[in-house]
């Protein structure tokens, strides 16, 4: 959150002409059903109390979309918060296990992996290259590593593996940062909190008294964990120049190769400070480049207040741009990568400016929606304080959820729309993309404060053609983190990215989905593995998920589907 001058508000609100404009309405169509309750999701998150006196009790509600039993099927890892009260146990995080139809099952107690403490996101990866899932929780105090032992269960090593990082964390993103086979770890800190030196609702916003901070809170130093591939992890901070900036309120982190050089760079959307990119030098070392490539603030050169994050071609040209959510009186804000290390501001310029100025985004993620072959844009919404709604500002503290629509590379808010699940107003936080019951069209995972999540089913996009591909490193690291994914159909180029660590707080299916329109088949398919090797597959199957290894020339096709 963020505190803006009064003559940036001002123009920023006349841009949206003081309003938000409503959606387009188009022909009556269900976009998305809510299956929460019927699919077994039914515990609520605590988050402390219903006033939120203080700044932690607005943050939190991570998650991490896993298949964690390698049975093909995509389940949730999603974490809970506390209250003052029980700081020190927590309210218990979940482990839902997918039947394979878009029901669960509760197994964290018999998984081991309640959590402790008040928890703020999840990530998951394999980062000691066994072929199993792990899980890193974020928290307020104390992260927890997760080991995944492959029998359902799994150990508490956090200690062990020297990545407990005991202060207030919050995104964290894992990714092999000097090509040595191993999944390397980066943790967002955001401030240093002790609730017995600030006091409950001792700051004011619109005439309202509401929490502290993060302004006027000390910002906490993040930290970076070298994986030494003997399942222990060193702090290489200060060892990789990553202290030389000023620390920030870090929140979203994407661990991510953004001038496509082959090396991993870190991007840290920070909350009321200047966003940091730091870039991979090649030798160990890191350097901040955010202003330099344009990225470092809004295109007005004002800090905003970074939550959540997400990578995706929505041009289709070839080159990943950057989505950052941020706070009320501000826009959500798109960055088009220039292909040579620059980005652009040009989120008025493709419609994403005006609809989003009164609201308050933390999820988010690029993604096909409708399986027509560009990326469409998911926005989760929920403002911080519940006082907001007493301001008379026409705000509220229960805000719709955002689809858009893209449209030949410009964006149509096409969701909330009447009748539609998205649409529901929540304080919504984490927001997870998968495709959860297997049949073709990616669904949604959208985390509420102090209330149960929701489950979207997809119910338009397996009208059009799609293709699921999985990959598995041999001489990179076990889950290809970092391999890039380019698919030629039908005249038309798209690129996945392997990212571990996205959105808000959260960790997205591994699977690359990719949607195909009317395209009869996968003309062909380039896989850059991390580390600069690169194999091409050609005449690729549709309506199917494949599994594809590093250094193998053929595909193995994973619960096939009937040809449409």
């Amino acid at each position: 959150m963020t505190y803006h001058a009064p003559f940036l508000c001002a123009v920023l609100l006349l841009l949206a002409n003081c309003s938000n404009p409503p959606p387009e309405q188009s022909a009556a169509t269900t976009h998305f059903v809510e299956l929460g309750v019927e699919a077994g999701l039914i515990k609520s998150h605590t988050g402390g109390g219903p006033e939120k006196g203080y700044i932690v009790e607005a943050k939190g509600g991570g998650s991490a979309l896993v298949d964690f039993d390698n049975d093909g099927n995509l389940d949730i890892y999603w974490v809970n918060g506390a209250t003052f009260a029980d700081l020190q146990t927590g309210a218990g995080n979940v482990l839902y296990r997918n039947a394979g139809d878009a029901t669960f099952t509760d197994v964290t107690a018999t998984a081991g992996v309640a959590g402790r403490g008040w928890g703020m996101g999840a990530v998951s990866a394999d980062y000691d290259n066994d072929g199993r899932a792990d899980l890193y929780i974020t928290c307020l105090q104390d992260n927890i590593l997760y080991h995944n032992n492959g029998d359902g269960t799994f150990d508490d090593v956090s200690i062990k593996a020297g990545v407990t990082a005991p202060n207030w964390s919050a995104g964290a993103a894992f990714g092999d940062y000097d090509h040595d086979g191993d999944l390397d770890l980066y943790v967002a800190h955001y401030v240093t909190f002790d609730s017995s030196e600030v006091g409950p609702l001792s700051a004011q916003w619109k005439g309202v008294d509401v929490f502290s901070g993060p302004l006027g809170l000390v910002p906490a130093a993040d930290v970076f964990y070298r994986n030494n591939g003997d399942a222990t992890f060193d702090d290489a901070t200060q060892a990789t120049g990553l202290t030389a900036v000023a620390p920030g309120y870090g929140l979203g982190v994407l661990f991510t190769d953004f001038d496509d050089d082959g090396d991993a760079d870190l991007y840290v959307a920070n909350d009321s400070t200047p966003n940091f990119l730091f870039r991979n030098n090649g030798d160990g070392s890191f350097d901040d480049v955010a202003l330099q490539a344009g990225v470092a603030f809004g295109e007005m050169g004002n800090a905003q207040a970074g939550m959540g994050v997400t990578r995706g071609d929505y041009d289709g040209d070839g080159h990943i741009d950057l989505l950052v959510t941020n706070f009320e009186d501000d826009y959500n804000t798109l960055y088009r990568d220039n292909g040579d290390g620059t980005f652009a501001d040009v989120t008025f310029a493709v419609g994403l400016g005006r609809s989003t100025l009164a609201y308050v985004g933390f999820g988010t993620g690029f993604f096909d929606a409708d399986n027509d072959g560009d990326l469409d844009l998911l926005v989760a919404n929920g403002h911080v304080y519940p006082q907001i709604d007493a301001a008379g500002s026409g705000s509220t503290y229960a805000q719709p959820n955002f689809l858009f629509e893209n449209r030949d590379s410009k964006f149509t808010l096409l969701l909330p729309q009447q009748g539609d699940s998205l649409g529901t107003s929540q304080v919504s936080r984490g927001a997870g993309i998968g495709d959860f019951d297997g049949d073709g069209d990616l669904d949604l995972f959208i985390t509420n404060l102090n209330a149960r999540p929701v489950l979207l089913r997809n119910e338009f996009g397996n009208r059009h053609n799609w293709l699921n591909v999985q990959l598995a490193g041999t001489g990179a690291n076990r889950d290809a983190i970092g391999a890039r994914i380019y698919l030629f159909a039908a005249g038309h180029r798209q690129v996945r990215e392997v990212l571990a660590g996205s959105s808000f707080l959260g960790s997205a299916d591994r699977r690359q989905h990719f949607g195909l329109g009317t395209a009869t088949q996968v003309d062909s398919l380039q896989v850059h593995w991390p580390g600069g090797q690169s194999q091409t597959f050609r005449n690729l199957p549709i309506n199917t998920s494949i599994h594809l290894v590093e250094d193998h020339s053929t595909w193995q096709t994973v619960d096939p589907r009937p040809q449409q």
